[in-house]
């Protein structure tokens, strides 16, 4: 079973309404619970990349 990406920082950013503890959207956490195991691997999978364009210094 794919454990939950949470880290218990739960703050959502405004304009991206990404929690910037475990990044993902307000939808994937509500529905965490019953997403199958596919599902949860696949958001898994895109939260290192969600992070970086964050994250990322803008292009000068």
């Amino acid at each position: 079973m794919v454990s939950t990406p949470c880290i218990k920082i739960c703050q959502i950013e405004p304009a991206s309404r990404l929690c910037l503890g475990c990044w993902r959207t307000l939808d994937e956490i509500a529905t965490w619970g019953g997403m199958t195991e596919a599902e949860r691997l696949a958001v898994m999978a895109s939260l290192p990349d969600r992070k970086a364009r964050f994250t990322a210094p803008p292009p000068a």
